[in-house]
């Protein structure tokens, strides 16, 4: 079993449980919706380590970042749990401005 590593707490994934849950179970919050990689809600930095993806999720990642609801740890990682990643608001940019 690989062990996860955050800000304030060190741990391993039990059988069968995602990354996700295994952060929920240590008591960390990360934000979801979907939990199968469409939404990208979940997603954190990696500081280190690797995971994969059975599947690539839909959801938009950036290097650095990993979707913790659908990948598969590899190796020992650490993440970052503090910074939360948003993306940005469509709703807030004036896509018919003509300056």
């Amino acid at each position: 079993m690989a062990i996860i590593s955050t800000h304030d707490k060190i741990f391993e994934l039990q059988d069968g449980e995602t990354l996700l849950e295994g952060l929920e179970r240590t008591g960390h919050e990360v934000e979801y919706q979907c939990r199968s990689g469409y939404c990208g809600s979940c997603r954190l930095k990696i500081i280190s380590g690797k995971v994969g993806y059975d599947d690539f999720p839909l959801a938009f990642i950036t290097p650095g970042e990993i979707l913790p609801c659908c990948c598969r740890v590899t190796e020992d990682i650490t993440l970052d749990c503090r910074t939360k990643i948003h993306e940005p608001d469509l709703f807030d940019v004036d896509l018919f401005d003509k300056e």
